[in-house]
């Protein structure tokens, strides 16, 4: 016997339906304009009963195929861990003095970062790197600089820092599973600043996935 509608969980009955409505939008049922709105009041609602009824008008339900694009799109990239680096490391290094360092694209993140700013500004962007290990240090010794940190809304952040007349911000939902990337940021700023914020907010991913899902399909946007 299924479980009533009211005793489910929110956030899964959210899921679902936005899952339908990607799966409708992909296959030109429904406009972007339409698309768009629905997204933001699905987003919005706290009652299982309005998200049921917001689709209960679309005739497409989300199949294995979908799922499994879903999974690839919103998964961290993994890759098997190397022991050392191509120069006998097993650690990166942003060092910026008097100037600028960034590490960002696809990239290889290492078991530990540490970064060095003096008077300079450094960023590090995860939202396409490939993550070696699940747990990822960054250490940071910052002198009058600033570091920026992007990451995907799949990864975990926890901010260890002790700041002297600075600030460290953690912006981050940290919504990722347990198997989830974990970046753990430590050390000391002096007269700095350490923000971390996601790039890209869960609706602009959820867009850009549905587009390339409509592109797949051949479909342009009404």
């Amino acid at each position: 016997m299924p479980v009533k509608l009211e005793d489910r969980p929110l956030e899964q009955v959210r899921e679902e339906t936005v899952d339908k409505l990607i799966v409708n939008y992909s296959r030109a049922i429904i406009s972007a304009e339409a698309f768009e709105r629905r997204l933001d009041e699905a987003m919005a609602m706290d009652s299982n009963q309005q998200l049921v009824e917001l689709v209960a008008d679309l005739p497409l339900e989300a199949d294995p195929g979908y799922d499994d694009s879903k999974e690839r799109s919103f998964t961290p990239n993994y890759a098997a861990a190397n022991t050392k680096s191509e120069h006998g490391e097993t650690d990166d290094k942003l060092i910026s003095i008097l100037g600028s360092n960034v590490r960002e694209g696809q990239w290889l993140v290492p078991k530990k970062i540490v970064v060095v700013d003096v008077l300079g500004s450094a960023k590090i962007d995860f939202t396409d790197a490939v993550f070696q290990h699940q747990h990822v240090e960054i250490h940071v010794s910052n002198v009058l600089g600033s570091l920026e940190v992007f990451v995907p809304e799949n990864v975990n952040v926890t901010s260890r820092m002790f700041n002297i007349i600075g600030s460290a911000e953690n912006h981050a939902p940290s919504m990722g599973s347990r198997q989830a990337p974990q970046i753990t940021i430590t050390g000391w700023t002096l007269l700095g600043s350490v923000e971390v914020s996601v790039k890209r907010t869960m609706k602009e991913k959820l867009v850009a996935f549905a587009n390339s899902m409509r592109e797949t399909f051949g479909m342009e946007k009404q």
